[in-house]
């Protein structure tokens, strides 16, 4: 199963904060077996954000949003997924009470301007369905298969852990993969191509893959060689087949002349 995510924020886009969300969501995803089909960076503007969160829904895939769920003036996130939607906003009834109890503990009255500031976060799209969060019990929200989640990872993080075991457990690792890989020297990736069709053709399932690395310092004042990490990959039945693909895509290469180094 794939899994997309969306990272919000002018600052992130700017440079001003270090992303900490990619990372984390491929290793969190890839510790049940699941993976990332892709990954968009965009701004904290409504009109591009309900743009893309539009697509996004059409694609039906399960997608995490992080960012812009506050409640400042610069928080797009939840108006531009109600209007991708074409729904309005509505105070979620739970959300709402676990801001009440937020706002209380702080010395604020349920009438005061804090408050109904804070209130805003619980504005979600009608038909929302609430995500705790432990953190701060701001919570976020998922409609339709996307998550929206705050943009600071000590709050986020765990509340896309929460909702994999909540709605993904039944997945966990049904999905199998397996890889073969080498380096190869002295041969032009061009040179390759041929190779990587007639694979693909003899091998239904089977995937070749090429990542050319130019020659560089490798830390420890050695001079690495302009190489290509070279290799197959493949998914759950076609993984049957792997073992017999890796052979002959050996024997393709020694026959080209390919200097080889086993990629450990």
């Amino acid at each position: 199963m794939y899994f997309n995510l969306i990272i919000i924020g002018d600052e992130i886009l700017h440079g001003s904060r270090t992303d900490k969300h990619f990372a984390f969501f491929k290793s969190l995803l890839e510790k049940y077996g699941f993976n990332l089909g892709q990954v968009q960076y965009l701004p904290d503007d409504r009109q591009w954000l309900a743009k893309q969160l539009r697509r996004s829904f059409s694609d039906g895939l399960p997608t995490f949003v992080t960012g812009g769920i506050g409640a400042t003036p610069d928080d797009h996130t939840r108006q531009a997924a109600a209007e991708a939607l074409n729904t309005p906003l509505v105070l979620h009834e739970e959300a709402s009470a676990l801001i009440e109890k937020v706002s209380l503990q702080r010395g604020d009255s349920l009438d005061s301007a804090p408050h109904l500031q804070r209130l805003k976060m619980a504005e979600f799209p009608k038909e929302s369905t609430l995500i705790p969060n432990r953190y701060n019990q701001i919570a976020g929200f998922s409609i339709r298969q996307h998550y929206f989640l705050p943009g600071f990872p000590v709050m986020a993080h765990p509340m896309a852990e929460w909702v994999l075991s909540t709605y993904y457990a039944q997945y966990f690792h049904k999905r199998k993969n397996c890889q073969r890989q080498i380096y190869l020297f002295d041969i032009a990736e061009s040179k390759l191509v041929p190779l990587m069709h007639e694979i693909e053709a003899i091998y239904p399932g089977i995937r070749t893959f090429s990542l050319p690395s130019v020659g560089k310092p490798d830390g420890a004042g050695r001079f690495q060689q302009p190489h290509i990490e070279f290799g197959l990959k493949a998914e759950n039945t076609a993984c049957e087949s792997i073992n017999d693909a890796w052979t002959y895509t050996l024997d393709k290469l020694q026959a080209l002349g390919v200097r080889m180094l086993a990629n450990h």
